[in-house]
């Protein structure tokens, strides 16, 4: 991890506002030049910045250089406009560029990604409320939030304004493409679980279970900010009726719960009779030529999305439900399950009973989130079970059982492997638990040494 930091310098392609992602990468404006330090998930495959895994990476960071990680941070939030949006990928410089296909280098002003700073900042608060820190670290980290806050309270604005719902109180990813005839399921690389199944047709109607987590996560962070600094100089500005909103438990499961399976699900414009077939296409120059065609053999209709996956679990792994609720032992029954979510080597990231396990998503793309197993997802499910096992309730002693089979399958198969390849790997196999996808992935993989040491955000 820390050979994956490095210093950054370029400017990066920014779409015209009001551009859709899927109308061509051509027209595009220069963002201003920027510094960026960071650690990036894998120096030889993916040599640039992403918004999302650098939550994950400062996990581990902070607790080995504490100023290393508030810079890091710093730079992230300096990369923000005048809006409050920060771009997910920081492709700057030659070398970053070289790595990207043309099409995916502009970044759409209208689209975000998970706001996984605040896990950082959530364990320097908790941090310094525990007294861990010395007293020159905690003058550190109260100067950065104190100078920090009024970027961070941008951000949760901007999330609020543009990622909305209908619905008070419901989020959802914008830019998913409604008009594809390609893409069995449309991506929602904004969410950074890019194919993992989604509404089959996207409209402003969607929920997405997440992103309400998401925006708890930032909500909680900045009323335990306001509240540190309410004597100084940062405005106490009130964010407990926003906390209130999203953790209202009753309103969270209205809008996304299915009582008979006890699953959270995203909530959209939704059908499972959602196909790829063969079809001929006319082509550029009128030339016939057979392709791989999205068909919807029904009407969709607005409902809960059923896919049992790592979305799920968001409210699990944010330690939302109750203790004592009944809700809490269907999460359990989902996560040991194995015709479900668990492995031999970690929980999967899309049930086997889903109706697009393991599919491919086009011609082109092969499953990604839709099976294999992610170590920043089971991290933040051992963080849950770690916090289940430890409170009084009816189901402490499964969420400690679960808890230990989940952490050993995880370190012996990632031990395994790197004794094998000598690699961390970017994902690992949910039927054999190789490693696949990037190797020398040494970003939110690296967590497994906070698995081990049982250090949880």
């Amino acid at each position: 991890m820390l050979g994956g930091i490095g210093y950054f310098y370029g400017q990066s392609k920014i779409a015209y506002p009001h551009v859709s992602p899927h109308e061509g990468h051509d027209n595009y404006i220069a963002y201003w030049p920027a510094e960026l330090y960071t650690a990036v998930p894998s120096r030889p495959f993916f040599p640039r910045g992403f918004l999302w895994d650098e939550g994950f990476h400062q996990l581990l960071i902070w607790r080995w250089d504490l100023r290393i990680s508030l810079d890091i941070v710093g730079h992230w939030l300096d990369l923000m406009n005048i809006d409050g949006w920060i771009p997910r990928e920081q492709i700057l410089g030659s070398e970053a560029r070289s790595k990207v296909p043309e099409e995916f280098i502009p970044q759409y002003p209208s689209n975000g990604n998970p706001p996984t700073l605040f896990l950082v900042i959530r364990d320097l608060l908790n941090g310094i409320e525990r007294n861990i820190f010395t007293d020159v670290e905690s003058r550190d980290v109260t100067s950065f939030l104190e100078r920090a806050f009024i970027r961070l309270e941008a951000w949760l604005q901007w999330f609020n304004i543009t990622q909305s719902g209908k619905q008070k109180g419901s989020y959802y990813w914008h830019g998913r493409d409604n008009k594809t005839t390609r893409e069995l399921n449309p991506k929602t690389l904004s969410s950074g679980l890019d194919d993992y199944p989604r509404a089959s047709h996207p409209n402003e109607d969607e929920r997405h279970v997440d992103l309400r987590c998401w925006m708890l996560l930032a909500a909680n962070c900045m009323q335990s900010i306001s509240k540190f600094f309410k004597n100084g100089d940062i405005p106490g500005k009130e964010y407990a009726s926003t906390v209130k909103l999203l953790s209202d438990f009753e309103l969270l499961n209205e809008m996304h719960l299915d009582p008979t399976s006890g699953a959270y699900f995203d909530f959209g414009n939704h059908t499972e009779q959602v196909r790829l077939s063969w079809k001929e296409v006319r082509g550029e120059n009128h030339h016939l030529k057979r392709e791989l065609v999205r068909e919807a053999l029904e009407r969709p209709k607005l409902r809960l999305v059923p896919h049992i996956g790592y979305v799920s679990l968001f409210p699990f792994m944010g330690k939302i439900i109750p203790p004592d609720s009944w809700i809490l032992e269907k999460q359990l029954d989902l996560i040991s399950n194995g015709s479900i979510l668990w492995t031999n080597y970690g929980l999967r990231s899309l049930a086997k009973t889903s109706s697009v396990y393991m599919k491919r998503n086009t011609e082109h793309d092969p499953p990604y989130w839709r099976g294999p197993i992610w170590m920043n997802m089971n991290y933040l499910v051992l963080s849950a079970l770690h916090h289940y096992s430890q409170v009084d309730g009816p189901y402490r002693e499964r969420a400690k059982q679960i808890y230990s089979d989940l952490r050993s399958n995880l370190i012996r198969n990632v031990v395994q492997n790197y004794n094998q390849t000598g690699f961390l790997w970017e994902q690992y196999d949910q039927r054999k638990g190789k490693g696949k996808g990037a190797r020398l992935f040494t970003g939110w993989t690296a967590l497994v040494l906070l698995i081990m040491g049982e250090a949880y955000t």
